[in-house]
Parts: structure tokens; C-alpha cells; sequence
């Protein structure tokens, strides 16, 4: 455990919880899409729906969709950024379920392509995502994190793992769940270190794959938003 594990992230504030972990659910969720957003609605559960406004929440999840780190200075006035990038946005609220307080579902459009997150900030600016697409998975944002919709059959996970192992990549966590058998699956792979471009557009090729994204590491508060956003661009 580190020194900032235990005071906290380099952040705007006010908090830790509300508004780094905020921002780093929607730097997540913008890079469910390939292209950028055009329309994104938040939906606050518990903690985050009481107090959005006046812990700058909404600020952050907000600024995190358009790509702004925690200690991004430009989180401030993320109403106005989004509007100069033409982004549309709304803030509505839901008891989500037994979940942690600070969770929020981030459902997004690009001009082509709609996707839904829903993830928890744990405090200390941590977080977790625990549904894409409405199917349960686990993405902690410490590694860069590949997501893949697959077909449900044998073997899918061991050749993905495989093809990661043969590009010199070591596999961190892996998780798995299924709609029903034999239907869609989802496995979330946290990897020590970033794919090459030609592996993952292998994986994006092979015959069980639906649906591929890539998520960076948002956990390096040293990383500024910019390098989040031209990293994951050239492993698209």
C-alpha cells in the first residue's frame, strides 16, 4: 500500500469518493465506445443521487466522459466544456439495488453504437464496474482491461488467454459470466501490461468475438488525461 492509498488521490475535490472515483467511472465508460459520445444520462443510486450537486459528482462524472483525469483543473467547469464538445447530458436517480452508496449507471450513445455501465466509487478514489451491458463483470481500473462479448462455448477463455500470452502479456484477473448457456458471455481480463495494436485486432477478428473494448489503467493519478485518451487510441 502506498502513501496516496491512504491519504487519497491527487484530485479537485471536495472528495475522494464523489468526485475522483466519479470521474474514473466515466473515463471508463467513454472508452466503451469508439467513437465519442454524443448523449450520455447518469443514473445516481443512493449517496451519489443525495448528494451530487454539493460533492461535485456531476461535475466529475461529467468530466471523466470527456476524458478528464481527477486532477483535472478543467473538471470545474465540465457543464461548459461539454457543451463547447457537443455533448448532451442528464442526471436522473434510481435505487439500483443492494450496491454500494456511491454507484451510478452511465448510459451512453456515440453516433452509432449505444452502451450502459454501472459501477461503484469505494472511497479513497477507488472503483469497480460490475455491469456492462446489463451483464455482471469486474473491472477494477488498476490494469488495462480486456473486454470481450463472446459467443458461450468451450474453450473461448484458454484461446483468448493464449493469444494474450503469446504478445508477452501476463494476465492479471480474470472474470466470466454468462447470459445463459450457450448465449452471450462476457470476460473481463486485467493485464500487467497494454496490448499491442496487431493483437488486439486479431482478437477483434476471430470468429467467437461480438464485441471487444479496451479500458486503461485510471488508477495513475500521474497519467494526465490526455495520455489516457491517445493511449487507448492507438490500441483501437
Amino acid at each position: 500500500m502506498s502513501l496516496l492509498d491512504v491519504i487519497g488521490p491527487v484530485m479537485i475535490g471536495p472528495s475522494s469518493s464523489h468526485t475522483a472515483g466519479a470521474c474514473r467511472l466515466a473515463l471508463l465508460a467513454r472508452h466503451l465506445l469508439l467513437e465519442r459520445p454524443v448523449e450520455v444520462r447518469f443514473v445516481l443510486h443512493g449517496s451519489f443521487a443525495k448528494t451530487a450537486q454539493g460533492h461535485g459528482t456531476d461535475l466529475a462524472l461529467v468530466g471523466g466522459l470527456l476524458g478528464f483525469a481527477p486532477d483535472d483543473a478543467r473538471i470545474r467547469d465540465a457543464f461548459a466544456e461539454a457543451e463547447a464538445a457537443g455533448l448532451h447530458y442528464g442526471f436522473t436517480t434510481e435505487d439500483l439495488g443492494d450496491v454500494h452508496p456511491n454507484s451510478v449507471r452511465i448510459e451512453l450513445r456515440s453516433a452509432s453504437e449505444e452502451v450502459t455501465m454501472t459501477g461503484s466509487s469505494l472511497g479513497a478514489g477507488l472503483v469497480k464496474v460490475f455491469a456492462v451491458n446489463g451483464i455482471e463483470t469486474y473491472v477494477s481500473g488498476s490494469y488495462d482491461t480486456l473486454l470481450i462479448l463472446h459467443r458461450d462455448r468451450p474453450g473461448v477463455i484458454a484461446q483468448a488467454a493464449s493469444v494474450i500470452a503469446e504478445g508477452g502479456v501476463n494476465i492479471a484477473t480474470i472474470f466470466s459470466r454468462r447470459r445463459n448457456r450457450g448465449g452471450q458471455a462476457l470476460m473481463a481480463m486485467e493485464l500487467e501490461a497494454p496490448l499491442k495494436p496487431h493483437v488486439i485486432e486479431y482478437l477483434r477478428q476471430v470468429s467467437y468475438t461480438k464485441w471487444l473494448r479496451m479500458l486503461p489503467a485510471v488508477m495513475e493519478q500521474h497519467l494526465p488525461a490526455s495520455s489516457i485518451l491517445e493511449r487507448n487510441a492507438e490500441q483501437k
